[in-house]
C-alpha cells in the first residue's frame, strides 16, 4: 500500500450497499450526481442477506401452514398440513438471490458504480478501498457511511450449531425439536411463534426485569395468544450457562425459585450490536462517536466533518431498516443542497408475530408518564366483518388520544393485518391529526381499516359494533 498514489476522481461515495446505502446512492444518482458504492460483502447488507428478508420466509411459511391447518373452515379438506424444509430453503434462497439481483440492477440503471472491497479513510476526502491484492484510492467530493452494526460475541455462549445468534437463527436445517429463546425483542418473538407453528415446542426466558415490549394491552393479548400457541414463558431469568448435550443443549438458569435446568435441542440469543467502524479510521479524521462507539450525526445526518454523512445502523438504534432507508435519502438529499429532514418521532414499529404488532406513537403508559391527560378506544377485531370472514379474529386496534385537543398520540394494533394497518396510523401522527381526522373519511367494506374507524369513533362513543363503555376512572386515562 503506497498513500501517494494517484487517486481515482469521485463526487460521492457511499460506503455500505445495505438498505439504507443503496437508497442513498440511488437517490444521489437521481438528482445528478456520480456515485461511487463500495461493498465488502454482498449488496442489500444484512437486512437482505442474514436479517430482515430470511427471518420473513421463515414467519410466512409458518402464517401459510397455520392457514392450511385452518382452512377447514371454508369447507377445504386437503389431508394433514407439513413442511417440507428444503423447499422452504430453496425459497429463501431465490427470494435473497433475487431481491440482490434488483437491487444492483437498480444501481446499474441508475449508473451507479459498485466497487467491491474494503474502505478505510485516509483523509476527509481520500479513501483507500482493498480487496484481495487490489488497492485503488479515491478522491471524493462527499461521503456517505452506511457500515451498519456486527453482532458483538458473546463468550458466555461458546460457538455450536445448536446456539444460534440473529444471523443464524433463520439458517437452520432442520426445525428444532424445543427451541431455548433468551430475550423478548421482536425477532426473538417473530422466531418464537414461527418455530412454533412449524411444530418445535418453544420456551422463551425473559431476561431479569424484562417484559413484552408493547403497549400494555398489546402485551396483555399477546401473552394469552402466548398461552393458546402452548409455548412456555419463564420470566425474571439470568442463564448462567449453555453447554452442548448429545442431543441438544442444556441450559442453567436463574428465576424468583433458585437455580433450574433447562434441556433443549437449541438456544437463541441476541447478541449486543457494534457499530461496524473497525478498519474503517472515523476517528483517525475526526468524526465524533458516542460512548458506544456510533457515529453522532444530526436530523439531515450530517457528522461532525464537513462533506460526510452517515446514516442507518451506524448511527446506534432503532435497527431498523426502515430507519436507514429514510436516512439514506436524507443524507443524498442533504449532499445535494436540498433542505432534507429525518424526523423519528413517528417512527412505526412492526413484529411479524402470528398476529403481527405493529405501533406508533406514544403507547398509554408513555403518555401517563408524560403527566398528559388522555382517553384511550379499544376496538376489538372479533367485532370486525372481515375479520368474520377471514376468521382471524384475535387482536385489536387502540387509539390513545389527548383529552381537550383531541390530538392522536400513539396507535397500538395487534392483529391480522397490522403491519400494513399502521401506515394509516403513522401518517395521520406525522399530519398532527385529531379524532375527527380519523373518524371523518369513509373506509372500505368489508376490510380490517374499519377496526381503525371504529377505535377512532370509540374515543367518542361513536362506535356501531361496540358495547357502550362505562367511563375509566384512572386519574389521566378515560376511556
Amino acid at each position: 500500500m503506497v498513500v501517494g498514489e494517484l487517486a481515482n476522481q469521485a463526487d460521492l461515495i457511499v460506503i455500505g450497499g445495505g438498505p439504507g446505502g443503496y437508497n442513498a446512492a440511488i437517490r444521489a444518482a437521481q438528482l445528478g450526481r456520480q456515485v461511487v458504492l463500495i461493498e465488502k460483502a454482498d449488496m442489500g447488507g444484512v437486512c437482505l442477506n442474514k436479517g430482515c428478508i430470511p427471518s420473513k420466509v421463515i414467519t410466512e411459511a409458518a402464517r401459510r401452514l397455520d392457514d392450511v391447518k385452518k382452512a377447514s373452515i371454508f369447507g377445504i379438506g386437503n389431508g394433514e398440513a407439513s413442511i417440507q424444509f428444503a423447499r422452504l430453503h430453496e425459497h429463501r434462497r431465490k427470494t435473497i438471490e433475487g431481491l440482490r439481483a434488483g437491487v444492483e440492477a437498480l444501481c446499474k440503471a441508475n449508473k451507479v458504480q459498485i466497487i467491491k472491497g474494503s474502505a478505510f479513510f485516509l483523509s476527509d476526502s481520500r479513501i483507500g478501498v482493498e480487496e484481495g491484492d487490489n488497492y485503488e484510492v479515491y478522491e471524493f467530493k462527499d461521503a456517505i457511511l452506511a457500515t451498519g452494526v456486527q453482532p458483538v460475541p458473546n463468550p458466555a455462549f461458546p460457538g455450536s450449531r445448536r446456539l444460534l445468534n440473529q444471523m443464524e437463527i433463520s439458517f437452520l436445517d432442520e426445525i428444532p425439536g424445543h427451541l431455548a429463546i433468551y430475550g423478548s425483542d421482536s425477532l426473538q418473538l417473530e422466531m418464537a411463534m414461527a418455530y412454533r407453528a412449524l411444530g418445535a415446542d418453544v420456551t422463551i426466558l425473559f431476561k431479569n426485569g424484562e417484559e413484552l415490549p408493547f403497549d400494555s394491552s398489546v402485551t396483555k393479548e399477546l401473552a394469552r395468544i402466548f398461552k393458546k400457541e402452548k409455548i412456555t414463558i419463564v420470566k425474571d431469568c439470568t442463564v448462567q450457562e449453555v453447554a452442548d448435550t448429545e442431543d441438544g443443549v442444556e441450559i442453567t438458569f436463574h428465576d424468583p425459585a433458585g437455580e433450574k435446568v433447562l434441556e433443549a435441542t437449541h438456544f437463541f440469543y441476541k447478541e449486543k450490536q457494534r457499530p461496524d467502524t473497525a478498519g474503517l479510521g472515523t476517528s483517525r479524521i475526526g468524526i465524533k462517536h458516542d460512548e458506544e462507539g456510533f457515529i453522532l450525526a444530526d436530523a439531515q445526518c450530517r457528522t461532525s466533518v464537513k462533506g460526510i454523512y452517515a446514516i442507518g445502523d451506524i448511527t446506534g438504534g432503532p435497527f431498523l431498516a426502515s430507519k436507514a432507508i429514510k436516512q439514506g435519502k436524507t443524507a443524498a438529499e442533504a449532499a445535494c443542497g436540498l433542505n432534507p429532514e429525518a424526523d423519528f418521532r413517528f417512527l412505526s414499529s412492526v413484529s411479524f408475530t402470528r398476529p403481527p404488532v405493529a405501533s406508533a406513537g406514544m403507547t398509554e403508559e408513555e403518555a401517563v408518564c408524560e403527566n398528559l391527560d388522555i382517553k384511550t378506544s379499544q376496538f376489538p377485531l372479533a367485532g370486525n366483518g372481515f375479520s368474520a370472514i377471514t376468521g382471524k379474529r384475535d387482536g385489536f386496534v387502540k387509539i390513545v388520544s389527548e383529552q381537550g385537543t383531541d390530538v392522536i398520540l400513539g396507535i397500538h394494533i395487534i392483529g391480522e393485518g397490522a403491519h400494513e394497518l399502521i401506515f394509516g396510523g403513522g401518517v395521520g401522527l406525522e399530519m398532527g391529526a385529531r379524532e375527527e381526522d380519523l373518524h371523518f373519511p369513509t373506509y372500505p367494506h368489508p376490510g380490517l381499516a374499519e377496526a381503525m374507524l371504529e377505535a377512532a369513533e370509540g374515543l367518542v362513543g361513536k362506535a356501531i359494533h361496540l358495547k357502550p363503555q362505562k367511563e375509566k376512572k384512572t386519574g389521566a386515562v378515560h376511556t
